[in-house]
C-alpha cells in the first residue's frame, strides 16, 4: 500500500509521523473522507470547502493548493491500483513542543490514505448511544477533525450490543446523527434531517440529499423514530437503510422506497 505524505508517495511501512506531531498527540487537525468512482474523486469541491472551513476555524494552514490536493488524491488512488475506492485526507498542525498552546510557526503534516470501497452493507440496525452525547455547542461539531473519540465510544457500545451503529443524541436529548453518518427520517411523506444547530455534521452527501429530495431540517426526538415509515444514513460512502433502533423496527423493518431510489441516484 502506498500513502501520500507531505508531497510524495511512499510505501505505508516507510511513512513516518513525528512523535510530537500535534495530530498524534492532541488530535489537532482536520480530515475528509472521499469516495472515488471510475478513477474520479466525487464531490471534491464540497469536501475541500469543508476542509478549508475546519482548518480556518482551528487556525491551521493547508500546506498546498486545492489543485495540488486533487492531484495528490488522484495519484494516491492510482498508485494503489484503484479506480473505485475511499480516500482519507488528513492535515495536522504538525510537530510542536508539548502543551496546548499553538506554536508561532507550524509545519503542517498532510497524509492521504486510499483503500478499496467496501461492499454494500446490509440495512443497519442501531442503538441510541448512552455512553456519550453530541455537543451541538462545540465549533468542532461543524467539521471533521482528527479526534473522533466520542464516536469511537458510541461505536464500541453498539458493537458490544450487537448493533451496526449508534445514534448520538445532543445535549438536549434530541437526535443529531450516527457515529459515521447523517440521519434522515421519512415521516408522513416528508424527508427530515436534524439541522447543523442540533449537532449534525454538515455532511457533503447530506447536502446533496437535501437538494435532491427537497428534504427539510427539523428537530427530531427519539420518539419520532416510531413515526417514521423509513430511515436512512448518509456519508461519503453512500446511503444505507436504517431499519431498527434499540430493537424496534422502523416502518416495516425493510429498506424503503425513498432509500432505494436515492441509492440508485447517488451511486
Amino acid at each position: 500500500m502506498k500513502v501520500w505524505q507531505d508531497g510524495k508517495l511512499v510505501e505505508a511501512g516507510e511513512a513516518r509521523i513525528a512523535p510530537f506531531d500535534r495530530g498524534f498527540c492532541l488530535g489537532d487537525g482536520v480530515a475528509e473522507s472521499l469516495r472515488a468512482q471510475n478513477g474520479k474523486v466525487l464531490r471534491v469541491a464540497s469536501h475541500l470547502a469543508r476542509l478549508h472551513s475546519g482548518a480556518g476555524a482551528l487556525g491551521i494552514t493547508i500546506p498546498c493548493s486545492d489543485k495540488e490536493i486533487v492531484e495528490a488524491l488522484s495519484a494516491t488512488l492510482a498508485a494503489n491500483g484503484l479506480v473505485q475506492g475511499m480516500l482519507r485526507l488528513m492535515i495536522s498542525r504538525g510537530p510542536a513542543p508539548g502543551g496546548l498552546a499553538t506554536p508561532e510557526r507550524a509545519y503542517p503534516t498532510m497524509v492521504i490514505l486510499a483503500g478499496p470501497a467496501a461492499s454494500e452493507p446490509p440495512p443497519a440496525r442501531a442503538i441510541i448511544a448512552t455512553v456519550t452525547r453530541r455537543n451541538e455547542f462545540s465549533p468542532t461539531a461543524r467539521f471533521k477533525t482528527l479526534n473522533d473519540l466520542d464516536n469511537v465510544l458510541a461505536r464500541r457500545e453498539a458493537e458490544q450490543l450487537g448493533a451496526d451503529d449508534a445514534l448520538l443524541l445532543n445535549s438536549q436529548g434530541r437526535l443529531a446523527e450516527s457515529t459515521i453518518a447523517n440521519l434522515f427520517l421519512v415521516i408522513d411523506g416528508d424527508v427530515l434531517t436534524p439541522p447543523v444547530t442540533e449537532g449534525a455534521l454538515p455532511g457533503v452527501m447530506r447536502a446533496e440529499v437535501i437538494d435532491r429530495l427537497g428534504a427539510a431540517t427539523a428537530q427530531l426526538n427519539p420518539a419520532d423514530l416510531a413515526s417514521a415509515s423509513e430511515a436512512f444514513l448518509t456519508n461519503a460512502g453512500g446511503v444505507r437503510a436504517l431499519v431498527a433502533v434499540d430493537g424496534r423496527l422502523i416502518g416495516n423493518g425493510r429498506e424503503g422506497l425513498v432509500t432505494t431510489r436515492l441509492k440508485a441516484a447517488v451511486s
